[in-house]
């Protein structure tokens, strides 16, 4: 459960209230959890062309069903709040991986697959960060992490789920190396990952959480738009959505921020309709 939450930078808070966005930038509420189990939200604005958005492994299947349902319905959310951001000038990554091979002859794919540099290869690395150092894990998801029957034993996913738009100045890419020279080509400076899961592809993927960090750019997870892999059966035997609830909180103390998707859209967070039911 999260604690008390305390407002910074109250001047630019009160700005936010009054006036919304300052012209060309987009203010983002970063909320951060502290190690007293406290809250802080950082009110930030970033500038739309030096800003990115990761869309992690929103495949059309999954091997567990019950993942492959929570993207579906979590997919028409994540477009519209994609539409708003795309229109307002940032870069959508889209990177589903291992399906690379479906997409080879799309342009959004071929304009970044030769973008190689050592260095940022050498970041591209998904292990824990020295904040994590002695943080301990927040679910048991040795079993994989699938709280429902259909698994199936091979790879399901060919292709990104079709929900999700590909436009003209869109990026398709899996690697972390090539998303990163992308970046630094570009301008591009702060990082928000969308899409699944929290627990694992989001942290640790050479273009996730963990690695956006070691390339020492400005990173975020949305909050409202990504889930998890967890059997409630398994440590610490709580529902789906509170294992959710503490990952996020996990992440938040030691690895970035959250934002929610209402600082683009300014509609209310997605809120899936199990959990909607589990609130009740």
């Amino acid at each position: 459960m999260l604690k008390r939450t305390t407002l910074l930078t109250l001047a630019a808070a009160s700005i936010f209230a009054a006036c919304g966005d300052a012209p060309d930038t987009i203010s983002l509420s970063l909320r951060q959890r502290e190690k007293s189990g406290d809250t802080t939200i950082q009110i930030e604005y970033w500038t739309p062309a030096e800003t990115a958005i990761i869309i992690c492994d929103m495949w059309d299947k999954h091997w567990c069903l019950g993942a492959t349902q929570r993207v579906a319905e979590i997919a028409p959310a994540m477009n519209r709040m994609l539409d708003t951001a795309r229109r307002r000038g940032v870069t959508i990554v889209h990177a589903p991986s291992d399906c690379m091979t479906f997409y080879k002859d799309y342009p959004q794919r071929t304009k970044v697959a030769q973008c190689k540099d050592d260095a940022i290869a050498a970041a591209a690395d998904g292990s824990s960060l020295p904040s994590e150092e002695g943080a301990a894990w927040p679910i048991e998801q040795s079993d994989g992490g699938c709280d429902s029957d259909g698994i199936v034993n091979d790879q399901v996913w060919r292709r990104q789920i079709e929900t999700l738009t590909i436009a003209e100045p869109d990026v398709i890419s899996d690697s972390g190396e090539e998303i990163g020279v992308y970046f630094q080509q570009h301008g591009i400076k702060n990082v928000i990952l969308v899409g699944v899961h929290t627990n694992m592809c989001i942290v640790g993927r050479s273009f996730g959480l963990r690695a956006m960090t070691r390339m020492d750019m400005n990173v975020a997870l949305m909050r409202d738009m990504t889930d998890l892999m967890y059997n409630p059966q398994q440590p610490p035997y709580v529902s789906h959505f509170e294992g959710l609830d503490l990952m996020i909180g996990y992440i938040e103390q030691y690895i970035c921020p959250t934002v929610l998707s209402t600082d683009f859209t300014g509609e209310p967070p997605f809120l899936f309709s199990e959990r909607a039911l589990e609130d009740e």
